[in-house]
């Protein structure tokens, strides 16, 4: 461990928790600064842009060594991300991406967002083979990396398979309370939920939200609707459990152990990491011993 690193002080702007998987990033990321004996300066921006640029116009008035950044839409970075530049801080992004011009960024950890999509899709072509299957799409928060993403990758899972449509498509903002109110609509406009063969959340939350929908509807998530989602955070495999989710994506919550080994490596001899770190999308099935997930990731903070 460098001397460098011992005498760090690194800014992280998160998004805010507006979901168990947001809680446990934030967690992993306190944690992992811990353990590298970092100062971490830590601001929540409760799911607003102006809240993020203030905290970064701030972490370079206190001349931070480094800044991650999570951000909660694509655009908008440009001239924020120039001040930081120019007083000489790098800055990280996490598990979402931006529209700047990726010389105003050291690296970005992600996951391959698109990919996640792809890989719930796949599952859902795997699992109805033939059969007619509409699936109504319960979107992340309109604008973000993760909603577009999420969209256009579960769009390729399932392109060439007519029998599988997505026949509604709403955001339901990454909260469960906001997944339960859509997916209500959803059920109303599909004759009670009889003509919706699958559900596609961009998050778990979501689909934690919805599965009450579709219990107090009178129906059975995980077999009269299936389940799909992204994330991998602890309650949906409580949920997979007990048969009422049927698959989710894991995007892993630590981003920060890659973020700081590249800041590290950086700081020590100006080592330039690529621009892309990535993590991997692993698929969880009910196959998969939902139960023994949910005991190994409820300690995380999620």
């Amino acid at each position: 461990m460098s001397s460098v690193a011992s005498a760090q002080t690194i800014g992280f702007s998160q998004i805010g928790s507006e979901s168990g998987w947001r809680a446990a990033e934030t967690t992993l990321t306190r944690s992992e600064a811990e353990k590298r004996g970092i100062d971490l300066k830590f601001a929540d921006a409760q799911q607003k842009q102006e809240n993020q640029i203030k905290a970064l116009r701030s972490f370079i008035a206190q001349g931070v060594d480094a800044i991650l950044i999570a951000p909660v839409v694509a655009t908008g970075w440009d001239s924020v991300l120039k001040e930081a530049k120019e007083a000489d801080i790098p800055v990280v992004l996490l598990d979402r991406m931006v529209d700047s011009s990726d010389d105003l960024y050291l690296t970005a950890v992600g996951s391959d967002l698109v990919h996640e999509g792809k890989v719930a899709g796949e599952w859902l072509v795997s699992d109805v083979g033939d059969k007619e299957c509409n699936v109504v799409e319960l979107q992340g928060t309109t604008g973000s990396s993760p909603a577009i993403d999420r969209k256009k990758g579960f769009e390729e899972g399932i392109a060439g398979h007519d029998n599988i449509k997505i026949v509604r498509s709403q955001t339901g903002d990454f909260t469960r309370a906001k997944g339960k109110e859509v997916m209500e609509s959803f059920l109303k406009a599909e004759g009670g939920g009889k003509n919706i063969c699958a559900l596609y959340a961009h998050n778990d939350d979501m689909a934690v939200g919805a599965i009450q929908a579709i219990k107090e509807a009178g129906l059975k998530p995980g077999t009269d609707i299936k389940v799909v989602s992204i994330d991998a955070v602890p309650d949906i495999f409580q949920a997979m459990a007990a048969g009422e989710a049927n698959a989710t994506v894991e995007l892993t919550p630590n981003m920060a152990g890659p973020a700081f080994d590249a800041l590290e490596k950086f700081m020590a001899d100006g080592t330039m990491p690529p621009k892309f770190i990535q993590t991997e999308s692993k698929l969880y099935t009910q196959a998969d011993d939902p139960a023994a997930v949910y005991e190994e990731k409820k300690g995380l903070g999620y």
